[in-house]
């Protein structure tokens, strides 16, 4: 019994530490990988240099480029009539539907005059211009008189877009001058315009003058009610150099563009600008096909060591 208990008590005294030590090892040799691969990091890190530039670069090209104002308005027929009756009565018939293209003088609808003891021939109510009945307005047998509308003539070959120009722009607005339409229904398609009217006045509330713009509509695809931009193209040029918009930077009264030199710095170089769009610009003083630095140019100098983004040095090879 005492061997047997001596046993018990020893067994526990030499199998209890060993896991111990174990997990003391194990613990010990993640923080000694840890540190190592810490060290790793900031050894990277301080291999780093802190005044490189990551850039992207594009080449100036030739582009054709046309500056514009842009502009909202309402597509609207060129020649509109609402048509009435001469005489009250009721509407006895609707000769046309809406759709429907009329003449000059021919007969939309009939009305029956409303005399008591008299009978009359049905008045006609004639179109007053050639083109396409747009509305019909009133059903038959409803009470008329000259002064209620019964249908809409529009002549769409040709229509019109009112827009109103901001005062500071007047003044690169002027008659026959090339616009572009677009409307919702066809995104795909710039319809060409002229400007054939232009307010002589600017409306004192809202400091904006009224333009109309004329656009040829033979296809009819052109409705009125449409909803229409139009750009206004106040300058143009065929053939310019230019580059993206972004890479162009104006600095104490001057433009200038980054381009790449001795492959790891960064050059200055002073530019004219030209015609302006929304995407790209017009310069000259660099010649076409050069790198020019589009992107990382926040804090960049003359001088600054520049390293191209690794996709673009990748592509460049």
């Amino acid at each position: 019994m005492k061997t047997m208990n001596n046993l018990n008590k020893t067994i526990p005294h030499k199998t209890g530490p060993l896991p111990f030590a174990l997990c003391t090892l194990n613990f010990a040799l993640i923080l000694t990988l840890t540190a190592g691969c810490r060290n790793k990091e900031v050894e990277a890190f301080n291999n780093l240099e802190k005044d490189r530039f990551l850039v992207k670069t594009e080449k100036a090209q030739v582009r054709n480029l046309e500056e514009y104002i842009l502009l909202t308005g309402s597509v609207k027929a060129l020649d509109e009539a609402t048509l009435y009756p001469r005489v009250s009565g009721k509407l006895l018939k609707n000769l046309l539907k809406e759709g429907d293209p009329v003449k000059k003088d021919e007969a939309v609808a009939l009305v029956e005059r409303d005399e008591v003891g008299t009978v009359y021939e049905p008045a006609p109510v004639p179109s007053t211009l050639t083109g396409v009945v747009g509305k019909i307005y009133q059903d038959v047998g409803a009470s008329v008189t000259p002064q209620t509308p019964i249908a809409l003539i529009v002549n769409q070959t040709r229509v019109r877009v009112a827009v109103d120009v901001p005062e500071k722009y007047i003044g690169k607005v002027f008659l026959n001058q090339n616009t572009l339409i677009k409307v919702d229904a066809f995104p795909d398609t710039s319809f060409k315009g002229k400007v054939y009217r232009v307010s002589p006045v600017v409306d004192s509330r809202s400091r904006n003058s009224m333009v109309e713009v004329l656009v040829e509509n033979a296809d009819a695809r052109l409705k009125s009610g449409m909803f229409a931009e139009v750009r206004l193209i106040t300058a143009s040029r065929g053939a310019a150099l230019s580059v993206p918009a972004e890479a162009l930077i104006n600095q104490d009264g001057g433009d200038f563009v980054f381009v790449p030199a001795n492959g790891n710095f960064a050059s200055r170089v002073p530019v004219r600008a030209g015609i302006r769009t929304d995407k790209f610009v017009q310069i000259s003083g660099v010649k076409e096909g050069a790198d020019i630095i589009v992107s990382g140019l926040y804090g960049l100098k003359d001088g600054s060591k520049i390293k191209l983004s690794e996709q673009q040095a990748a592509a460049s090879q």
